[in-house]
């Protein structure tokens, strides 16, 4: 049998994480997690967000809350604004390809760059406040979009930021008061390329038998 080429992102990376029986089911087009309801409040976020930057972007500043962490000396926002529309596209993104075929592809929030050198910067919208490890959730992630920009050819830092809004109060006039974290974390690329070919390595196997997962647990 030929065995075809297999398309990963952060998000089936995280389900792999999550349950490598669900991840061999799903890729292999077997069975796939029902998915709920999303909530239409952090895509609504997110493009606010990304307008937000980008308006600070086209007058070479930093936004207030990075500018309150960074100094707009060392850090600015990547202002090559058709590559991150490109990069920013859930559909095309960044990607890099295996000698087998394999694709590893992100989709990026936004990009700082600090002298010769590119920095992911990520939006995260949440509706509590952060714990003590909450940043450490995202780790794969940064590492991933750290790693495709290496194999398109940019150098980048050894750290990226996540930017964390939190709802905080409401005003007497009706509007939201959100509070913002910025989490420095360190960047780990030989990560993303483990994870990648563990993902490969389980797909080109067989069917994982059992799992404690309550999605897939009694799928045949």
């Amino acid at each position: 049998m030929i065995k075809m080429p297999y398309k990963l992102s952060n998000s089936t990376i995280n389900l792999m994480i999550d349950c490598r029986r669900c991840f061999w089911l799903d890729k292999h087009k077997v069975w796939s997690r029902p998915v709920g309801i999303f909530p239409s409040l952090p895509s609504g976020m997110d493009a606010i967000l990304k307008r937000h930057f980008d308006s600070f972007r086209d007058i070479h500043k930093l936004p207030p809350e990075l500018k309150k962490e960074l100094r707009e000396s060392q850090y600015r926002l990547f202002e090559d604004k058709v590559l991150l529309e490109e990069w920013r596209n859930w559909r095309k993104g960044l990607q890099w390809e295996d000698k087998k075929g394999n694709m590893l592809t992100g989709a990026v929030d936004n990009i700082l760059v600090k002298g010769k050198k590119l920095v992911i910067l990520d939006y995260k919208t949440r509706g509590f406040d952060l714990k003590d490890d909450t940043h450490e959730h995202y780790q794969s992630q940064l590492d991933i979009y750290c790693f495709l920009l290496e194999k398109n050819g940019y150098t980048t830092e050894n750290h990226g930021f996540l930017l964390f809004y939190v709802p905080k109060r409401v005003e007497k006039n009706g509007a939201v008061i959100f509070e913002t974290t910025l989490k420095k974390m360190k960047i780990d690329k030989s990560n993303a390329l483990r994870l990648f070919n563990r993902a490969i390595g389980l797909l080109e196997g067989s069917c994982p038998k059992t799992s404690e997962c309550d999605w897939c647990r009694n799928v045949k």
